[in-house]
């Protein structure tokens, strides 16, 4: 049993319906048709999913880019807004993010900016995800700048209801401050040999499960449920398990899905409007 260190309340998500997906970046659509077809399949629980074209928006707009876009953009119009009031069984109610790498701090406001815009112009994303966030105190000041100015940005687009969402993407547990900097933390991103051991930092007991999210890969399909029992205990709201790892040549194991991904949508539970 995994060893875990968080208080009783830390067990906050108690049915399978409260956990949803979050994708932290499929290959490109030409390469990964599939996979961006079923993020807007109907009952897919889906948080967000992740577009990421040449280490952000490439420069100028990609025709099935644009395609995958306008599919998922429709599927949240339609988890929003279609149906019947008692219909809560919809199409998939995620956002599309924009990537913004954000390489440990070092890359320089101006040039996430216009990244950002690019995005907001080409693809009418829905809100970032900022991969290899700092997790370190001194680095807390220069996020909170950019998240500001991403939120105000994503306030005056016509795409981003409710102003957008911004998930940091740290992959660890990062000094508490950043919690309050953003809508979401990535507070692990890593095997499955080290998640079934892993610690929750005691921090995050203060805050719901919408707060966090975990992406795991290796977890063998035997140990599914365990995953998702782990990633309850832990508080964490939005998931990415893939049987994929990053040996035999595979450098990023979340670009595809994973081959018991019918298995785990239903373990889920369907998608709930918003």
């Amino acid at each position: 049993m995994p060893h875990l260190t968080a208080p009783a309340d830390a067990r906050r998500t108690a049915g399978g319906e409260q956990l949803g997906f979050g994708v932290p970046g499929y290959a490109h659509p030409l390469l990964a048709p599939a996979e961006w077809a079923g993020l807007a399949r109907p009952g897919t629980p889906l948080h967000w999913a992740v577009l990421n074209i040449a280490d952000g928006p490439g420069s100028r707009p990609d025709p099935h880019c644009l395609e995958a876009a306008g599919r998922l953009h429709n599927a949240r119009e339609r988890a929003l807004h279609g149906g019947s009031p008692d219909d809560t069984v919809r199409a998939s109610g995620g956002r599309l993010l924009g990537h913004l790498d954000l390489a440990h701090g070092e890359r320089p406001f101006e040039e996430l900016i216009a990244d950002a815009r690019s995005f907001i112009d080409w693809y009418r994303i829905g809100g970032f995800y900022l991969a290899r966030c700092p997790t370190e105190r001194a680095g807390l000041p220069a996020v909170r700048r950019l998240t500001g100015t991403l939120h105000a940005l994503l306030a005056e687009s016509d795409s981003a209801d409710g102003g957008g969402r911004l998930v940091l993407g740290h992959g660890t547990h990062p000094y508490p401050g950043y919690a309050e900097a953003a809508d979401q933390l990535v507070t692990f991103q890593g095997p499955w040999t080290d998640y079934r051991w892993s610690q929750v930092a005691e921090w995050t007991a203060d805050y719901p499960p919408e707060w966090f999210a975990h992406f795991v890969h290796g977890v063998p399909r035997t140990h599914l449920e365990e995953a998702m029992r782990i990633a309850r205990w832990q508080g964490a709201g939005t998931i990415f398990f893939t049987d994929r790892d990053d040996r035999s040549g595979q450098s990023d194991p979340f670009a595809t899905l994973p081959r018991y991904w019918d298995e785990i949508v239903s373990r889920i539970g369907p998608g709930i409007s918003e």
